[in-house]
């Protein structure tokens, strides 16, 4: 009997009118605005969505009016003071619904129908560290496919609005918008979170752990400041990490209104926008205009000119090409970040690359992406012709902002409210180069990793890098097979100044290429951390600084020749930051010294390490990704799915299997 109980206890109800339970409702009232025409042509489930919408209290004479679906991130529940409800994953998806509402209002204003979806996304600070980072890159394919299917699955909608703001979810955004092709769409970027007005920034944060055990910080420190880091509930990190560059990009790409990205998040500012490029889609749909019209590969190329200027994440070498892939256009190659990043003089001064490392709010009010994209154009480094979002081009768009009261007065703000200059933030060229700000990634090669790798190189301090601009490191590799394992010799003092960290395994057979974030981040805040190097086929949070090469290619676990780095063999590392050249090879075994050719032969004739394999807990889902990406091209093309080339290579195996 005793289960018996607690289910009655469980289902127990002390409300008589709980069983008062009606068979049947009266309806809504009034008349479909319906038409012979409509009868007779359209489709069941189009008249159908005319019943719906009156059930859900649509007012019945307008529910046939201009539909707009606005896809988001939103996550957790809100009251309506916004307090918490049930907690969302992050701040960035904390807040946005704001934005829906603001954008609906006016939507509803203009006698539209609008409509809201939502696919919640993950927090990559979140999981560092954890096994839920082997779901984080893997999620924003399947995020952008939820998106398309959620976009056609409305067969009525007339433009879509795409609200987003974080590491994965504000990429896919991006890649389900990129995908509407003669549709109109319009990107609204979620914003940041404000910095504490005393305290450290949410990068730094997630060091806590690592400085306490160093004796850098007491108990009482690590739990103040880790209480204050995020000082407003909504918005992206305060830092020019993944988040904040996609941001950046969305905008360049002319997806997202002039001077949309990186506002402050919950601010008048901010909800604005949204209004304004609700205002911009229903315009879009006056002048006929489609995606296909504003995603162009110039509008690509300004993109990838744009990530160079701002110092951007890494990351954002996945997320451009499976952009432009959505779009059906041409994929950019390493080639052309190379070509991109040795024409294009970085601008902005801003966490984590510095050399001041000013919040992202400070980039907004210093004019943000138009200011920066005004100096790329008097340097003829931007196709200014291409469209914009707003209808107009973007020549007209910098021509407008150039003379703004908007940018007068956010720029006059940052003065007044921070005492700084917007031009010591969003820089000149010759300024930049005044203060020996170098440019953004470089693409080295060697005999661990003949496809190539990818470094911030802009990231590296500056106290290590030799007078003629070229960082030189040559030490022991000490090898790990999980992050966990390395995080433990940082943390015990394994690691020691001049040693080069070797992570193996951690790509996306063998993790879904995982974000290391917590060791970059631990080697930055540590004294002797400048002086150690990493290595590793696994890939770097926009946050990460250092000389940390990751995207190494080919991966462990495909055969490439990381996989066979042993503990002590000597790696030489040479990054030359002002002519974007570098090299890492296995120079050594510890007993003796040979040439870069000599360690090639070397590497291929070893086994690989006997401790690399998948990760135990890597899930079937993941496992997947990794095989359907690979056969679509791999990281460098952006790790997307490649419909063709995927059935290409299943038709093979089935001929070869005689299946």
């Amino acid at each position: 009997m005793e289960e018996f109980d607690v289910l009655s206890t469980l289902l127990q109800a002390q409300e008589p009118e709980l069983y008062n339970i009606p068979t049947h409702a009266q309806g809504p009232q009034g008349e479909l605005p319906l038409t012979p025409k409509m009868l007779r042509e359209w489709a069941s489930g189009d008249l159908f969505g005319l019943t719906q919408n009156v059930g859900m209290g649509w007012e019945p004479a307008k529910v046939a009016n201009k539909h707009i679906l606005m896809i988001s991130t939103q996550g957790g529940i809100r009251a309506e003071d916004g307090s918490p409800i049930a907690l969302g994953y992050h701040t960035g998806h904390w807040e946005v619904g704001r934005l829906l509402r603001a954008a609906a209002g006016e939507f509803k204003h203009a006698g539209a129908v609008p409509f809201a979806a939502y696919v919640s996304d993950p927090c990559d600070g979140r999981s560092q560290g954890t096994a839920g980072m082997f779901d984080s890159l893997p999620y924003r394919n399947d995020a952008s496919m939820v998106m398309r299917r959620l976009i056609r699955s409305l067969p009525t909608r007339k433009g879509v609005l795409g609200v987003a703001t974080c590491d994965k979810g504000l990429p896919a955004t991006m890649m389900a918008l990129a995908s509407l092709r003669q549709m109109p769409g319009v990107l609204v970027p979620g914003g940041v979170t404000l910095p504490p007005e005393h305290g450290e920034d949410a990068g730094k944060i997630q060091t806590i752990g690592v400085r306490y055990v160093h004796g850098d910080i007491s108990l009482e420190e690590a739990a103040q400041l880790g209480c204050r880091a995020c000082a407003t509930p909504g918005g992206g990190c305060q830092f020019l990490g993944t988040a904040a560059t996609a941001q950046v990009v969305g905008e360049a790409l002319g997806m997202a209104i002039p001077h949309s990205a990186l506002a402050p998040s919950g601010e008048p500012i901010w909800e604005a926008l949204a209004t304004q490029s609700a205002r911009a889609l229903l315009h879009q749909i006056q002048l006929g205009m489609g995606m296909q019209d504003v995603m162009t590969d110039a509008a690509v190329r300004n993109a990838m000119v744009v990530h160079a200027a701002f110092g951007g994440s890494t990351n954002l070498l996945l997320h451009i090409p499976a952009i432009a892939h959505a779009a059906g256009l041409r994929t950019p190659t390493i080639s052309d970040w190379q070509e991109i990043n040795r024409q294009v003089p970085r601008l902005v001064s801003v966490l984590p690359n510095g050399p001041v490392d000013h919040p992202t709010v400070r980039v907004f009010l210093a004019g943000g992406v138009p200011e920066v994209m005004l100096h790329l154009r008097s340097h003829g480094l931007l196709d200014t012709s291409v469209k914009t979002c707003t209808g107009h081009t973007l020549d007209e768009v910098l021509n407008w902002w150039e003379q703004s009261e908007r940018r007068q007065k956010v720029r006059a703000r940052l003065l007044e409210a921070d005492g700084v200059q917007p031009d010591d933030v969003i820089m000149t060229p010759e300024l930049a180069r005044e203060r020996g700000v170098t440019s953004t990634v470089m693409f080295p090669v060697g005999n661990i990793a003949p496809e190539g790798a990818v470094i911030k190189s802009t990231a590296i301090d500056p106290s290590v890098v030799d007078e003629d601009g070229v960082y030189r490191h040559t030490g022991p590799a000490r090898v790990f097979t999980s992050e966990r394992s390395a995080m433990t010799a940082i943390k015990e003092n394994v690691i020691q100044s001049g040693d080069i960290i070797v992570l193996m395994g951690r790509g996306p057979a063998g993790t879904g290429m995982e974000e290391t974030y917590q060791l970059t981040a631990a080697l930055k805040y540590l004294p002797f951390g400048k002086h150690v190097a990493l290595v590793t086929d696994a890939r770097f949070s926009g946050v990460s600084t250092g000389a940390c090469i990751g995207l190494v290619g080919p991966e462990a676990l495909t055969g490439g020749p990381i996989g066979k780095v042993r503990d002590g063999d000597i790696i030489q590392i040479i990054l030359d930051r002002e002519n974007l050249h570098g090299e890492i090879n296995v120079i050594g075994d510890g007993e003796r010294t040979f040439t870069s050719e000599e360690g090639a032969i070397l590497l291929r004739e070893r086994p690989p390490h006997p401790d690399l394999a998948p990760d135990p807990l890597l899930p079937d889902d993941t496992r997947l990704w990794a095989a359907l990406q690979a056969a679509s091209g791999g990281v460098w093309r952006g790790a997307v799915y490649d419909v063709d080339r995927i059935i290409e290579v299943i038709e093979a195996g089935r001929k070869a299997l005689n299946i």
